[in-house]
C-alpha cells in the first residue's frame, strides 16, 4: 500500500468521524433556537408545516427546528386600544398629552336632528383567540377601527345633538360596545371589546360660541324652572295646610252645632214627655225656673203688689231702686 492510499484512507476515516459530529452540531444549534418562553400575559400560536398545530399558554416550551414549527406570540391579556379623533402624544404617570389636529375626519358626525358634533372616543379590546386574530383577518386593527367608526356614526345619528353632548353619553358608549361586538362576532376574528369610552364631545369650532350661548340660555331656563318649583313647593303645601285647618274647624263647629241641637231636641222631648204627664205642674215648674233665671240677673229687686194704692217707688236704674 503506497502513501497515497494511506492518506486516502485517513481522509475517509476523518470524514466518517466528522459526519456524526456535524449532524450533532446541527441538531444542537437547531435545538438551541427551538426553546422559547411565553410570558404570563401572552399566548403562542404554533403553525407546523403550514397548518395550525396548537396554542401554548405561559411557560417554557420547545418547537421543532429548521422552520418546521413557526411560533407567533401575542399579548392576549393586555388591553389594547384604538383612539378616534385624537392621538396620545405623551404619557408620563398621571399626565397625558393629546392631539386632535388632523383627525377631524374621524370625529365629526351628523346627529339625528341634522346638527353636527365632534365626537372623540376610545375603543379598548382584548385578543380572545390569537389564532383567529392572526389568520382570520389581514389587518385586525384596521378592521376594528372601521367597525367602531361605522357603529359610532350610526349610534350618534340616532340621537339629538343635546343628548350627544350631555345626558346620552353613557347610553351611546354602551350601545356602541354591544353593536361593535355583534359585528366582530360575525366576522369571527378573535377580538373581545372591553369598553367604548367617549372622551370629548363638542360642537364644531365655527358654531361653538352660538352653541354655548344656547346652553347658557337653557341653564338659565332650568334655573328659573327650579326656582318656580321651589316656590310652588313652599306656597302650595302651606295653602293646603291652612285650607285643611279651616275645613277641620268648620267640620268641628258643624259637629258641635249638630250635637247641641240634638241635645236641645232631646231636652225638649224630655220636657214634653213630662208635660204630657202633668201639664199644670210642669207649666208652673217651667214658669218658676224661667223667672228664677231672669231675676238672677238683677242685683236689687223690688216687687210691688198690684193691690197697693198710692205707692210711688223711684228707680235710678233698671233693676235698681
Amino acid at each position: 500500500m503506497n502513501e497515497y492510499e494511506k492518506m486516502k484512507q485517513q481522509v475517509s476515516a476523518v470524514k466518517k468521524s466528522l459526519i456524526p459530529l456535524i449532524f450533532g452540531l446541527i441538531i444542537v444549534v437547531g435545538s438551541m433556537g427551538s426553546f422559547y418562553t411565553v410570558q404570563p400575559d401572552e399566548k403562542a400560536v404554533i403553525i407546523r408545516l403550514g397548518k395550525y398545530y396548537g396554542t401554548n399558554d405561559s411557560g417554557f416550551h420547545w418547537k421543532l427546528p429548521f422552520g418546521i414549527d413557526q411560533k407567533y406570540i401575542l399579548k392576549t391579556e393586555r388591553i389594547l386600544q384604538s383612539e378616534f379623533g385624537f392621538r396620545t402624544i405623551e404619557s408620563r404617570g398621571s399626565r397625558t398629552r393629546y392631539s386632535s389636529k388632523g383627525y377631524l375626519d374621524e370625529s365629526i358626525m351628523l346627529t339625528g336632528d341634522l346638527n353636527v358634533a365632534v365626537v372623540e372616543w376610545v375603543v379598548q379590546y382584548r385578543i380572545s383567540d390569537p389564532f383567529k386574530y392572526i389568520f382570520a383577518s389581514r389587518d385586525p386593527e384596521k378592521t376594528i377601527r372601521d367597525i367602531s367608526e361605522s357603529i359610532m356614526r350610526r349610534v350618534v345619528g340616532d340621537k339629538l345633538v343635546s343628548e350627544v353632548l350631555t345626558t346620552g353619553r353613557a347610553e351611546i358608549s354602551e350601545k356602541a360596545k354591544v353593536l361593535s361586538q355583534e359585528i366582530l362576532d360575525r366576522y369571527d376574528i378573535g377580538i373581545r371589546v372591553v369598553s367604548v369610552q367617549l372622551q370629548d364631545v363638542t360642537p364644531p369650532e365655527s358654531v361653538k360660541q352660538a352653541f354655548n350661548e344656547v346652553n347658557e340660555a337653557k341653564q338659565e331656563q332650568e334655573k328659573l324652572i327650579n326656582e318656580a318649583e321651589e316656590q310652588y313647593n313652599k306656597v302650595i303645601p302651606r295653602a293646603k295646610g291652612k285650607a285643611d285647618e279651616r275645613i277641620s274647624k268648620a267640620e268641628g263647629y258643624a259637629e258641635a252645632l249638630v250635637n247641641r241641637s240634638k241635645g236641645d231636641a232631646a231636652k225638649f222631648s224630655a220636657v214634653l214627655k213630662e208635660y204630657k204627664k202633668a201639664p199644670s205642674i210642669t207649666k208652673k215648674r217651667i214658669y218658676l225656673e224661667t223667672m228664677e233665671e231672669l231675676y238672677s240677673n238683677f242685683e236689687t229687686l223690688t216687687i210691688v203688689d198690684d193691690g197697693v194704692k198710692g205707692l210711688l217707688p223711684i228707680f235710678n236704674k233698671l233693676g235698681k231702686e
